[in-house]
Parts: structure tokens; sequence; C-alpha cells
């Protein structure tokens, strides 16, 4: 049985954020579910508390990190890629997922919060290489503003000297499984689609196993 310890969610109102929250709470901890609109949240726990907040803003994202045992941090632009790839974000700044994740870190720091786990991307840093001929394209032509800012968000991870995981998912899909995917230090990939729920159990199973620290695991369907 794991320890119950209190666990920070960045970017807890996106699919996967969300999702991570009832992953968290299914392990026993106690959750804090920061978002700009966290109060929109509909959880019924006297274990999660909602905290509004802007990411890159550093007075927030202080008061968020202090007091808590681990961060995991889900940041991410949902808006349509085609609409953010010509104009640009309306609602999330296009540097949303290296700026919060650099606030987090300084938070960190400061309160002496050693565990960081951060949901980035397959095909960026050590997986870049593995990508499919199609999604190397669709990363150029859709996701390239996005795919560097990733870049940039594992970079200040990797030199943050925390006790950091980077998970590296495939093809997110919306289904239902909370199966725990296949994970792999080495860049392997079974399947290549994965749901967002599968995902939030590694990340709760990272914010406190010793297994993946210091490394960058990609993320994929168990599979056959």
């Amino acid at each position: 049985m794991e320890k119950a310890q209190k666990v920070l969610v960045v970017g807890a109102s996106g699919g996967t954020g969300r999702a991570t929250i009832d992953a968290l709470l299914k392990r026993g901890h106690r959750v804090t579910a920061f978002s700009r609109h966290a109060e929109s949240l509909e959880i019924d726990s006297d274990r999660v508390s909602l905290h509004n907040g802007d990411a890159t803003n550093p007075d927030d994202v202080d008061r968020a990190v202090a007091g808590h045992d681990a961060v995991i941090i889900t940041l991410g632009i949902t808006e349509n890629p085609i609409r953010v790839r010509l104009f640009g974000a309306a609602k999330t700044p296009n540097d949303v997922r290296s700026a919060g994740t650099r606030t987090v870190i300084a938070a960190m720091q400061k309160h002496g919060v050693r565990r960081l786990v951060v949901q980035s991307s397959y095909g960026v840093g050590e997986t870049r290489g593995g990508l499919r001929w199609l999604d190397r394209m669709f990363f150029g032509l859709l996701l390239k503003p996005q795919i560097a800012d990733t870049e940039v968000q594992e970079l200040e991870v990797r030199e943050s000297g925390v006790d950091w995981v980077l998970a590296q998912p495939v093809h997110l899909t919306d289904d239902e499984s909370r199966e725990m995917p296949f994970a792999s230090a080495e860049g392997q990939v079974r399947d290549w689609k994965i749901s967002r729920k599968g995902v939030a159990e590694f990340l709760a199973f990272a914010a406190q196993a010793p297994e993946y620290v210091g490394q960058s695991v990609a993320l994929s369907g168990a599979g056959a």
C-alpha cells in the first residue's frame, strides 16, 4: 500500500489532469487541483482542494506548491491545433508548457518539494527519432511551435535538480480504459494509441514510485 501523500496537479482541468486527480484519489492521496478555472471541476471528495491560479504567475504557483510532497504537470493547449498553428492560442500562452514548468520548478526549489512528474509527448527529446513518418509530418505542419515549447519544457525539467520523471505518451484518446500503459525508458512503443485515463494511472504511480526517477518514459497502449 502506498503512503498517502499530498500531490499538486497543475493543469487539473484538462482531460489528463482531471483523470490524474481520480487516479491519485484511488491511491489514497490528497490532491490540490490547480487551474485557471479550478472551481469548475465537479469532484465529490473531501481529499481534493481546488486552487484557482495561473501556472505562469509566480505568486499563484508559490502559494499552491507550498506544503506538497509531489507535483504533477499536465499543462497544454486544448484549442484547435490548426487555429493555434495559424494564429496562435487565444486563451492560453503559447509557451504555457515551458513557462509554467519553469515557474513550478522555482517554487519547488524554494519549498523543498522533490518529486516532479511532467506529461510531455512522444517524439520530443530522446524519442524524437522514434516517430513514424506521418507523425513527423503532423508535428512539422501543425504542432511545430507547440513541440518546440515542449522541447524547452523538457530541458527545464532535466536541469531542475529535483527528482523528475518525464512521461511521453503517444496519441491520446478519450477511451474509458484505465489500464496501466506500457512504459519504456528505452522509447519502445507497442500500441500507438493510449487513453488519457491510462496516462493518468502512470502519472499517479510515478508521483511516488522510485523506478523512473531521472528518466524519460515512453507511454503506449499495452497491446497484446
